[in-house]
């Protein structure tokens, strides 16, 4: 079943790559993603999903990634799994997530949310407040629109109080929920150095400069061994953080402690390996008929978004010294690399 799901996932992606101009959300290619059901991976069988593990579930975010879709299957797919652990209905179509100090109430009626990922395109919003309560809101009004260096949609939207808004209910901490959203963060940037590995290796291979490809070159050598050695490091963090996924139920802590860790290690991950792929390319890496640029450009703006590698290494800090452990590796190796 996994092997059927990323083999349709790889085609449905692969004859969509890279036709989007920033900002874009193309409903056709959307309306076969949906079609697919791969907005509904997470879920299990019982609740609509296909049964999978977080493991393959998320692996199809990663080809979406690898192939710079831009298209909101990360934050449907985490909504409606956000849904059916709250134990709100499913919403049908585009549904995305957004993190706010508070829930609109009788005597704030109103609330903005900030930068919310494609709301332009969304009927619906899972909002998740401080306190950890989470509301859904069906089509939200845009205040503004916004974009990220990556060509995503991040709009501001205006969240209004309903009576169904008052029952709402915190069945998790606030922190679990945004280390749920950086675990997305982290599955595409595993997806997008994977894929600007790929192709600077072909472009080392295939350009040739002084009578041969410049690949032969020992400096170029080293630095796509270096690039590589980051790619191999993010894609095991990705891994561990998605098998840690079925923690959210039993240990809130140790899942944060685990993602905190691959966020930090695949967002260093990725700007050294944008950097790295720019310099092989040269010139042409940037340009807008070229691939890479997509990719890198992801791996810019999604190394950012929830939380970077100094918020994720405070957080670290403080629930090492908080628990007492004897050293700063006996917590890591423990929490973060030992997965039951």
């Amino acid at each position: 079943m996994s092997s059927m799901i990323l083999d349709t996932a790889e085609k449905i992606f692969t004859r969509n790559a890279n036709v989007l101009s920033p900002g874009t959300f193309d409903v056709v290619h959307w309306t076969e993603v949906e079609a697919s059901g791969f907005t509904l991976a997470l879920l299990a069988e019982e609740a609509g999903g296909f049964g999978l593990s977080a493991g393959d579930a998320t692996s199809i975010l990663r080809v979406s990634a690898k192939h710079a879709s831009r298209l909101p299957l990360a934050e449907t797919m985490l909504a409606n799994w956000l849904l059916a652990d709250s134990g709100l209905p499913i919403a049908n179509g585009v549904t995305t997530i957004a993190l706010v100090d508070a829930l609109p109430s009788e005597n704030c009626r109103s609330v903005v949310a900030t930068r919310v990922p494609w709301a332009r395109a969304s009927g619906a919003v899972v909002v998740v407040a401080l306190d950890g309560r989470i509301g859904s809101f069906d089509s939200p009004r845009i205040v503004a629109h916004g974009m990220n260096f990556a060509g995503e949609a991040r709009d501001d939207i205006e969240l209004v109080w309903s009576e169904e808004i008052s029952k709402a209910k915190a069945p998790r901490r606030f922190e679990t929920y945004l280390a749920l959203c950086a675990l997305l963060r982290v599955i595409g940037l595993a997806g997008s150095a994977e894929a600007a590995l790929k192709l600077s290796v072909e472009y080392a291979n295939d350009r040739v400069q002084f009578g041969r490809p410049i690949g032969r070159n020992q400096v170029i050598q080293h630095q796509l061994a270096i690039m590589a050695s980051h790619v191999a490091a993010s894609t095991a963090a990705a891994d561990m953080a998605a098998t840690a996924f079925p923690l959210v139920l039993t240990d809130e802590d140790r899942f944060k402690t685990i993602v905190a860790s691959a966020k930090i290690r695949a967002g260093e991950a990725a700007g050294i390996c944008a950097s790295i792929a720019h310099q092989v390319h040269g010139a042409i890496g940037i340009t807008e008929e070229y691939r890479l640029h997509n990719l890198t450009k992801q791996l810019w703006s999604w190394r950012d978004e929830y939380g970077n590698e100094a918020f994720w290494s405070e957080v670290l800090a403080d629930q090492m010294l908080s628990m007492k452990t004897p050293s700063p590796w006996q917590f890591l190796s423990r929490e973060a690399v030992h997965v039951d």
